[in-house]
């Protein structure tokens, strides 16, 4: 019997969630642009109306502001929508109805109607997709009570958070890195859920502690590979969700290891590092510092469009050794 496991993409991960989800319960359906004949703008739902139909896989009009609202609207009727922007710059032609109406329906209706809307936001830097299409904005939508925030790093992340977000009352914002759409690791069959609000420790260390997240975590694993050849031994979390925050998990690595590094890709000023170092500066975790925090984050400009200039502006592999090494070093 062949034991190795099953491997998809991140992208067919993500398929697999929603077609799992349309098999199982007939409330959930699709909206966005091009998500039907064309498959998706990265091609991630694929041949879903074909299995599914036009009326389950709803090509929108382009006005994210008029799917957005229907999507709510839907949602406030016992439907569970699953909307795709085409890229994650589009949500702010809709932060009317994220901001104002999903996350705030349940609360000034005394918790009598919930918001069951999905939002899929392809997102991040690497494409050459230029400023207004490479953005991370997930600490915007992780400001507002009422949204939930998540950004699975993995395949397997990707199909089971993505799951546990249709299942939930709430409406979840899911940001999901272009670049990792290809890459493959193991992704169990059938349904499963991975839990929304909890961290997970991907490699255990004890003198640095890296929290990242999406992609980012992939680059702080290999930075920490790199590291250990050197005697640094590197704890990364990937964080996974931006709200609910797991604070617990980051403290309690943090007075192990008495360093921490946080690394996203959004603009480094009041992105969520900020408030992962407010969540040690705030608990007794601070005591065990040995070093000040440092955080790693993308720079005050947008994304250009040169390749070489775009990776400059967001933080590399190199960027996040040299960081360790000098926090251990104690030259910072």
């Amino acid at each position: 019997m062949d034991a190795t496991p099953r491997e998809l993409s991140y992208a067919q991960a993500i398929q697999e969630a929603m077609a799992l989800a349309m098999e199982a319960d007939e409330r959930v359906f699709l909206m966005g642009e091009d998500i039907g004949v064309y498959g998706g703008a990265f091609q991630v739902t694929g041949d879903l109306v074909e299995r599914f139909g036009a009326d389950r896989v709803m090509d929108t009009p382009i006005s994210e502001l008029g799917g957005a609202g229907v999507a709510v609207g839907a949602a406030m009727t016992g439907m569970r929508p699953i909307f795709e922007f085409q890229f994650s710059d589009f949500a702010t032609l809709a932060m009317e109805q994220i901001v104002n109406q999903a996350a705030k329906m349940r609360y000034m209706l005394g918790g009598e109607v919930s918001v069951p809307v999905v939002m899929r936001f392809p997102a991040g830097s690497g494409t050459g997709a230029a400023a207004q299409h490479s953005q991370s904005l997930e600490a915007w939508l992780g400001h507002v009570p009422g949204l939930k925030v998540i950004q699975p790093a993995t395949p397997h992340d990707a199909k089971g958070m993505l799951l546990a977000a249709i299942e939930d009352p709430d409406p979840v914002m899911i940001f999901e890195h272009k670049l990792l759409y290809k890459m493959k690791g193991p992704v169990p069959e059938g349904h499963y859920t991975v839990p929304i609000g909890k961290a997970e420790v991907r490699r255990e260390g004890r003198d640095v502690t890296v929290v990242a997240t999406s992609i980012m975590v992939h680059k702080a694993l290999d930075a920490a590979e790199t590291l250990a050849g050197e005697g640094i031994d590197v704890e990364v979390i990937d964080l996974k969700t931006v709200r609910p925050l797991d604070r617990q998990t980051i403290i309690e690595s943090v007075r192990k290891t008495s360093r921490l590094v946080s690394v996203h890709e959004s603009v480094k000023t009041l992105g969520i590092g900020a408030e992962i170092s407010a969540t040690i500066a705030e608990s007794d975790a601070f005591d065990y510092l040995d070093a000040p925090i440092v955080r790693l984050g993308g720079a005050e400009t947008p994304i250009p469009y040169n390749p070489e200039l775009e990776k400059a502006v967001v933080p590399q592999v190199p960027d996040i050794v040299a960081a360790i090494r000098d926090l251990v070093s104690g030259r910072r």
